[in-house]
């Protein structure tokens, strides 16, 4: 099946062509207004350089439901201790320059200064934000993603601590539930996100939740108030 070239506008083609691996077009830029019509129809960008920008849609999709994220009792002893400090949308670009260092050695998509450019413009317009986890008063893990109506797509997350970037989106995740967020959208299956409780359905059924999650209004603006010192989440049970 061929993939779709986009031009200026942002229209997109119907998920339904994507290819076999979830390839649905090529080309275009990541302009705010392209982004956000991609992620409210089920598509993300997804490449590295050289290669041209990617669009993906695939199918199946890993989500999450926030309220069924997966805290290990070793993990929430852990935490109990005070292991990690949080923040939001304090060090949205440092997250994501770190995201990038963090997979240098890794296969997959490497944030080029394109991406960091076009999500700090995301971030900037309220859109895009970040968990931060913080030890000794250093950045120690974290994460970034897309905020719409009440779905959360994450994007990537980083570590230089270990378990700080599980602290952080496991967090995320209890936060979400609170606020009444219906999905986190995982993207692509991981054995590390299907132990966190992230599981694959048909890209169909994902797009169904998708509509229902825009219903709702966008949380626009600085998350920090939401998450700053929540550590006490932790203490409680499931």
């Amino acid at each position: 099946m061929p993939v779709y070239e986009l031009g200026r506008d942002i229209a997109f083609p119907p998920v339904e062509l994507s290819t076999r691996e979830g390839i649905l077009a090529i080309g275009g830029d990541l302009r705010p207004d392209r982004l956000i019509e991609a992620y409210r129809r089920g598509i993300f960008p997804w490449y590295s350089e050289p290669e041209p920008i990617l669009w993906w849609s695939p199918d199946p999709r890993c989500i999450l439901f926030p309220h069924e994220a997966v805290l290990s009792e070793s993990m929430r002893k852990m935490l109990k201790k005070g292991a990690f400090h949080f923040t939001a949308d304090t060090r949205f670009r440092d997250v994501m320059i770190s995201c990038a260092r963090d997979r240098r050695n890794k296969p997959g998509t490497w944030i080029t200064e394109d991406i960091l450019e076009a999500y700090c413009e995301l971030h900037r317009l309220g859109f895009a934000h970040s968990v931060e986890a913080w030890r000794g008063g250093a950045l120690a893990g974290g994460l970034y993603g897309v905020s719409l109506g009440s779905i959360f797509i994450g994007e990537s997350m980083f570590h230089f601590v270990p378990n700080a970037s599980k602290a952080a989106f496991l967090l995320l995740c209890r936060r979400l539930s609170e606020l009444g967020f219906m999905v986190v959208d995982c993207q692509v299956y991981s054995p590390h996100l299907g132990s966190l409780g992230a599981w694959e359905i048909p890209r169909r059924d994902y797009l169904k939740l998708l509509k229902l999650s825009l219903e709702h209004e966008t949380r626009r603006g600085s998350w920090n108030p939401d998450f700053e010192g929540r550590e006490t989440v932790f203490m409680e049970k499931n």
